[in-house]
């Protein structure tokens, strides 16, 4: 893990953002890093796998829509759940991220 990951004030900006993202609604990895000034969306990744067990992780989803890797059936029943705009294809579904974007004013 990098020195910024461990720097608690980081670290705690990042869950905060998480927390704060409504219902419905989703932000990138890359996007929780930017509202920091950073660009380090695998470092915001890092965080919450180790502390955000306990936040809306299926609110921070990857480029392109996708929930989590390896948390899809979970994410599922959430974003369902919380009127998360979805789309469906061949391949499974994804987040309809322009619809369901969101950004802390």
């Amino acid at each position: 893990m990098t020195d910024a990951a461990r720097e608690p004030a980081f670290v705690t900006h990042v869950l905060g953002i998480v927390e704060s993202i409504p219902p419905g609604r989703v932000m990138t990895y890359g996007d929780v890093a930017a509202v920091l000034g950073s660009r380090g969306a695998r470092l915001v990744g890092q965080i919450m796998a180790r502390h955000g067990a306990d936040l809306p992780w299926w609110r921070v989803i990857r480029a392109g829509g996708h929930p989590p890797i390896g948390h899809e059936e979970r994410a599922l029943p959430r974003y369902r759940a919380e009127g998360t705009p979805l789309k469906t294809g061949p391949h499974g579904y994804r987040v309809d991220y322009t619809a369901a974007r969101w950004s802390p004013a």
